[in-house]
């Protein structure tokens, strides 16, 4: 039975299928040692399941009524700590340095989300969440794929990005319009790609597949000049979709050096 309904508002659709509970339970595979995040618990349907083989689980939940039901319902279990918060203002960084993240994000601002954590990289062991099929294959998209673009670039210079399952949509309540995707995220270690400048970095992303279909060189041609180009072995002939993380990070330094 629903304790509550999903509020539209918040773009709730609340996990019921027990099976894709357990296949999230065996991803996440969690250790008596660890400090669980878990984002949008909805109903609880992983958040007791989760405690019984780690130390401590925080749940951020920023409906009021599902908080106060959520905190009713797990008031004697001492391992978890419902915060009624919005999880895209969240200071993630008090609950410690070693974090493992979970949640069902709701669709509406699971970009802006993902963004927000990245700022406490440092601090997250890894990140399980379910997103928008669509969106997870933005993130994993490699390139000279139609679907590589400014997202999995942004996300896949911090992030080794690995899809694990899908689920299909009769798995939640209210069913949503959309096929889900559940996604593993693991911050790369010793920061694989060395950025000097992100708001450099992201202006050269940004501006470059705002003209995709055009040449590296057309597209960022208010940006950069054809030597930039030949200073990091980039064919100017080739379209942003076919340029790797590695060479935007390379262009994006050259021009840092360039301004210095």
């Amino acid at each position: 039975m629903l304790a509550k309904y999903p509020r539209k508002r918040f773009g709730q659709h609340f996990l019921t299928d027990k099976n894709i509970v357990n296949d999230i339970l065996k991803a996440i595979n969690p250790s008596n040692e660890d400090v669980i995040v878990e984002i949008g618990p909805g109903q609880g349907a992983i958040t007791n399941k989760l405690t019984k083989n780690t130390k401590f689980l925080h749940a951020i939940e920023i409906d009021r009524d599902l908080a106060n039901f959520l905190k009713k319902r797990f008031e004697k279990n001492s391992k978890i700590i419902i915060h009624e918060a919005d999880a895209l203002n969240f200071d993630y960084s008090k609950l410690g340095n070693k974090m493992r993240i979970v949640g069902n994000f709701p669709y509406n601002i699971s970009t802006p989300l993902l963004f927000h954590l990245l700022k406490f990289k440092n601090s997250i062991i890894d990140i399980h969440c379910m997103l928008q099929k669509e969106v997870v294959d933005r993130m994993s998209a490699k390139p000279g794929n139609k679907t590589y673009g400014r997202l999995g670039i942004m996300l896949g210079c911090h992030l080794e990005i690995e899809p694990l399952f899908h689920v299909d949509r009769s798995a939640f309540f209210p069913v949503p319009k959309v096929t889900s995707t559940v996604v593993k995220l693991t911050p790369l270690k010793n920061n694989k790609f060395q950025i000097k400048d992100e708001d450099i970095f992201s202006k050269i992303v940004t501006e470059a597949f705002m003209k995709r279909r055009k040449t590296i060189q057309n597209s960022l041609k208010k940006l950069i000049k054809i030597s930039d180009l030949d200073a990091v072995n980039l064919d100017p002939k080739l379209r942003p979709e076919q340029i790797s993380i590695k060479k935007y990070v390379e262009l994006s330094n050259h021009l840092v050096k360039q301004l210095s």
